[in-house]
């Protein structure tokens, strides 16, 4: 009973990661980490297809083996939070709405920005040698 549910979980996020890469304010990342863990739990084809991805595989990599999100995802993430936030300070937003959206932004922003950068080098083959 639970694979069906994991993989509706997984197939929802999965959506709203896709639906993150075009709205601002929908995050793309954790929706699609959270379709690689629902995966692997529910579907063996859909894990390795996600996996696999050509956009999303070395997200989840990085994720599963270093818990680390690399430079320029963290840059694109905090850019459009940026812009997001000054876009509702241009629609003259209420204040409440304007402190609940600065308090999650800030929020995510410290757990992005306290992730690790992705290693330069990420398989142990591609370490130099001592004397190399």
């Amino acid at each position: 009973m639970t694979r069906p549910l994991w993989l509706l979980l997984g197939l929802t996020s999965l959506l709203c990661g896709i639906a993150g890469i075009v709205l601002p304010l929908v995050p793309t990342t954790p929706f699609i980490l959270l379709a690689a863990y629902s995966f692997a739990r529910s579907s063996p084809r859909l894990d390795a297809w996600i996996q696999a991805h050509q956009t999303f595989g070395p997200m989840i990599e990085n994720w599963r083996r270093y818990g680390s999100i690399d430079r320029r995802t963290k840059r694109i993430a905090l850019f459009l939070m940026i812009g997001a936030f000054g876009l509702s300070l241009a629609m003259r937003l209420p204040l409440w709405v304007l402190v609940a959206q600065g308090a999650v932004l800030v929020a995510v922003a410290t757990f992005i920005l306290t992730r690790p950068d992705t290693p330069l080098r990420s398989k142990p083959d591609d370490m130099p040698q001592d004397g190399a």
